[in-house]
Formats: C-alpha cells, sequence, structure tokens
C-alpha cells in the first residue's frame, strides 16, 4: 500500500459514511454537498472493491467489510486527529483542549478527583474525560493508547509502554459492621468459607492470582463491574470483599462496613499513568504528565497532613 497516493480526507467521509449510513447526511456531517460525498463514495468503493454501504428496501445497511471498517475507521480517525493536533509548545493557562483517560471508578475516585482539581486550578480552558477501563485493554493496549491520552492502571497487568509512577495502595478486605462472624480479623479459612463480592473485570490480574496461590477459592456470590459497588453489596450481608485501601478509606464512612486486614501478606498495588509511545514527545502530553505527577504528589501532601479519623462506634479497624 502507498500511502502517498491515498487521499486521507477519505478517511474523514468513510468515518461519515459508515456511522450515519447515508450519503446526504454523511455529506452534512462533514461539510459537503450531496454528490461531492456520493463522488467519495464512489471512490471508497473502488478502493476497497466493496459496495460498504448496501441498499435494503428504503435504507442503506453496512455490507460485512463496511462492518469491519466501521470501529477501525473510529480508531484511525482519532490517531490522525492526535497526530495532526501536536504541539511544540503548549501553555495550560491559555489553551483549549480535551484529555482522555481511561481509567477505573476505583482510579478516578481516588486519583482522578485530586487532578481535576490541580488542572481546574491552573488550566482553565482544559477539559479532562474519564473513559471505563474496558475488557479489552490487555489484548488491545495498543489501540486504547493510541485512541486516549493515557490509561491509569496499576503495574502488573500490562507492560512494555511507557508509564510514570503515581501512588501506591495496598489489599483490605471489607465486611460488614455487624458480621456475626469475623471479630477483628479474617482467617484463611474465612475466605474460603464465606460468600464474596469481587469486581468482575478480569485484569485485576496481581491480587487475583495471589489469591490462588495461596490455595484461596473465593466463594463468589456477586459481582459487579465498579469497585465503589463492592461497600453497598457488604454492608448489612454476611458477604467479604477485597478492596484497595484508599477507595476504602473513602467509602467505609459512607456505608455500614468495616477494614479487616488480609491473613496474608497482601501484595503491593502501584498506580500509574500509561500512555503511547507516540505522544511521548508531544508538549500538551508532557505537561499532562507532570501536572499528573505533581497531583499525585499532593495527594500524598494532604494524607500527610491529615490528622487521624476518628472511627464510628462499632468499627473496629481504620485503614492508615
Amino acid at each position: 500500500m502507498n500511502l502517498a497516493r491515498l487521499d486521507l480526507n477519505l478517511v474523514v467521509a468513510l468515518r461519515a459514511l459508515l456511522e450515519e449510513r447515508n450519503v446526504t447526511r454523511a455529506g452534512e456531517r462533514v461539510g459537503l454537498s450531496q454528490p461531492a460525498m456520493s463522488a467519495a463514495l464512489s471512490r471508497l468503493r473502488r478502493h476497497f472493491d466493496d459496495d460498504l454501504l448496501a441498499r435494503v428496501g428504503g435504507h442503506y445497511e453496512l455490507t460485512a467489510l463496511g462492518q469491519v471498517l466501521l470501529d477501525r475507521t473510529s480508531t484511525a480517525y482519532d490517531v490522525l486527529e492526535r497526530l495532526f493536533t501536536s504541539q511544540a509548545d503548549f501553555d495550560p493557562a491559555k489553551e483549549t483542549r480535551e484529555f482522555k483517560l481511561i481509567a477505573s471508578d476505583y482510579a478516578v475516585a481516588v486519583f482522578g478527583t485530586e487532578l481535576a482539581r490541580v488542572v481546574h486550578e491552573e488550566a482553565p480552558g482544559i477539559r479532562l474525560r474519564f473513559s471505563q477501563t474496558p475488557p479489552t485493554v490487555v489484548d488491545d493496549t495498543a489501540t486504547l493508547l493510541s485512541t486516549s491520552d493515557g490509561l491509569l492502571m496499576p503495574h502488573g497487568i500490562i507492560s512494555d509502554f511507557p508509564a510514570t509512577d503515581l501512588y501506591d495502595d495496598r489489599w483490605v478486605f471489607l465486611v460488614a459492621d455487624d458480621h456475626p462472624s469475623v471479630p477483628d480479623r479474617l482467617t484463611s479459612e474465612d475466605l474460603s468459607r464465606l460468600p464474596w463480592v469481587t469486581y468482575q473485570r478480569t485484569y485485576d490480574a496481581p491480587a487475583v492470582r495471589q489469591l490462588g496461590m495461596l490455595g484461596i477459592e473465593p466463594r463468589v456470590e456477586v459481582s459487579v463491574d465498579s469497585f465503589q459497588l463492592l461497600p453497598l453489596m457488604v454492608a448489612g450481608t454476611r458477604r467479604i470483599a477485597l478492596v484497595q485501601a484508599r477507595l476504602a478509606r473513602l467509602m467505609a464512612p459512607l456505608t455500614a462496613v468495616r477494614v479487616v486486614q488480609p491473613p496474608y501478606e497482601a501484595v503491593p498495588l502501584r498506580e500509574a499513568l500509561w500512555w503511547h509511545p507516540v505522544h511521548t514527545h508531544d508538549a500538551a502530553h508532557i505537561w499532562l504528565r507532570e501536572t499528573a505527577t505533581r497531583a499525585a504528589r499532593g495527594l500524598l501532601d494532604r494524607e500527610t497532613r491529615k490528622p487521624a479519623r476518628r472511627d464510628a462506634p462499632g468499627r473496629r479497624d481504620s485503614v492508615p
């Protein structure tokens, strides 16, 4: 394929045609007349040797190849947009743009709020958009990173991409305040005997692998796709849940749960900001990474200055 002979404007037309499935609406979307968009569709059909859009009754449907190209075109468009909006200089006080970060609800609650606070104070024209980490993150990391500005994720799940470390965390267990059979600590027998609430995404790998290595097979009663739902599913039940200590510190005062420590030395958690190498030398992205690092330092500084919290009556353990 000789890219020099391709008209990259066709990427814009192709995306509009595949998403709108209508020549007139696609033309209106990208500012082309109906004849001009029809001509673009003809060129695309010759290039791919496929109709792409096939008339069925009174409307158009995507062909099999058109369906394949739908997701690929969106990804290609995002990559091209990021490529041609790269800057040699970046002034956060004057710029207006959006950064897209992929993150779990845990990372947004614990770190994203601090990052948003710093950005609000230093760069009023900058917007942050947090999107939930998809299940395909491990299988298609390169594509995910190429179409976003970064991924908030602990070490031990993905590798071979640049990253900057942000903060450390650890794993603790949540049980109901009035749990009938867990006084002060969990035992290994408790972990096998009691019902669990788990985070259902498969990329929470290190902590899950550790349980298997210890011969602990959780008896999962409920699974959810949000870390912040775990305390709600524990309160008032016999269930237990494995959560990050920083999130437990945020959520425990809001629900009728308490924190107990694992009966084993839990694998540590180090959260990092990962990015695609194509962003490494981009001035705007350098600012984003530096700001994330400063936000992480501010998070740690505030925790150091914050006085110790008094536990509510009935709580027999706190999260240091």
